[in-house]
């Protein structure tokens, strides 16, 4: 490396020096397909730097960068989780840049084999007006589902802020699912987000009691299991999700959506163990992969010794409120040379302080994220040098 010493803002307001490892830990592309688990990686997308982005102005994306980083994904044996939260739906990918998403992910996923296999993409109602009766959620629903299934993906059925607020119990939940999972083609994915990612999601299943909405959500997917692929927990809870995938049926997957626990989760215990859609995969891929393929092998130590350093970065990412980690993600592909320019829809890029940037570069440099870390350093520097600090 170059010169490497530099000196960031602590939380404390204070600078304080920093000298990187600079030592990158990832697997090189193009390695086997993991064969233990099934491993999303939930992808983000690439603003049009020359484009305005501002809350409430149509998405502009950078087609080009976007799809390659998909493609960097699935070179390193991931399937593509795409239009979820990591692409930042909700907040800021309306829904004409979403659906262009889903079927340009679509295009580029034949390129690499059977798109159902490689791509999962969210279908929600997120298109439709703001107040809907519980009629009105099932036909948006339906609308985004049907565009998902043709473009040949896999649906991940999201979780709805306008049901959450039309539903009044369970019942509205059954009638609702159940509705769609009569009319899919092909088995699903079932996304239950927590209202630590979105505040919009408390009570979802028709309970704020956990255990009550878990009963409900686990007979909807009894009930329609034959139509299942699996489900998606993001509620940050270790043991419900521990709990919970005890109880699915037969061949209906868990897909661990905890950021915070992701490495214990995967490996499991006692022959049980959660597969994984994970929005930090997006920023860890190629450490991520050679610990799966190590897992693939039962090297235990392998696996532990490539995730373990993951999880502050990840926990730290991830932290309150957490809704604003896709900030550090994008921050991070741009550290990494995975994309020209740290911008992003909705202006995002300013949800986080420099000081939680600065300890993301930290956390990463620590993890062994950085394929190029004298361009990290660059960048880092560059950051620091348009916001008014000489590091």
């Amino acid at each position: 490396m170059t010169t490497s010493r530099i000196l960031l803002p602590g939380e404390n307001g204070a600078l304080e020096p920093f000298t990187p490892k600079g030592v990158y830990l990832g697997a090189a592309p193009g390695g086997p397909p993991f064969h233990s688990r099934t491993a999303y990686a939930a992808a983000h997308v690439v603003a049009d730097p020359l484009a305005a982005h501002a809350p409430g102005l149509p998405a502009s994306l950078d087609w080009d960068a976007t799809l390659a980083f998909r493609r960097h994904l699935w070179s390193h044996g991931f399937a593509v989780a795409d239009a979820m939260d990591t692409a930042q739906r909700n907040m800021g990918l309306d829904w004409p840049a979403t659906a262009e998403l889903i079927r340009r992910s679509a295009n580029e996923a034949r390129a690499h084999g059977e798109p159902y296999d490689l791509l999962a993409c969210g279908a929600g109602t997120d298109h439709a007006d703001a107040v809907l009766m519980v009629d009105q959620v099932i036909e948006a629903y339906g609308e985004q589902l049907a565009l998902v299934e043709e473009s040949g993906a896999k649906a991940v059925v999201m979780a709805s802020r306008q049901l959450a607020a039309a539903a009044s119990g369970a019942d509205d939940y059954h009638r609702v699912y159940g509705t769609l999972l009569g009319q899919v083609r092909r088995p699903v994915v079932l996304h239950w987000l927590g209202e630590v990612f979105d505040p919009a999601m408390a009570g979802y299943w028709g309970s704020a009691d956990i255990d009550t909405a878990t009963s409900t959500f686990l007979d909807v997917i009894r009930a329609h299991a034959d139509r299942v692929d699996g489900v998606k927990v993001s509620l940050l809870d270790r043991d419900h999700e521990v709990r919970l995938r005890a109880e699915l049926p037969d061949g209906v997957r868990l897909y661990t959506g905890d950021d915070f626990h992701y490495p214990e989760l995967i490996r499991g215990a006692d022959g049980r163990f959660s597969h994984a859609l994970l929005g930090i995969f997006d920023a860890i891929a190629p450490v991520a992969a050679g610990a799966l393929r190590a897992l693939d092998s039962d090297d235990l130590d392998t696996y532990t010794g490539l995730l373990a350093p993951t999880v502050p970065l990840s926990r730290h990412l991830f932290g309150t409120p957490t809704y604003h980690y896709k900030t550090g993600i994008v921050f991070l592909a741009w550290l990494a040379g995975l994309q020209d320019a740290f911008v992003m829809v909705n202006g995002a890029q300013s949800a986080r302080s420099l000081p939680h940037l600065a300890k993301a570069y930290q956390l990463a440099d620590a993890a062994g994220l950085f394929p190029d870390p004298d361009l990290a350093l660059a960048r880092m520097r560059t950051l620091l040098t348009v916001t008014g600090v000489h590091g």
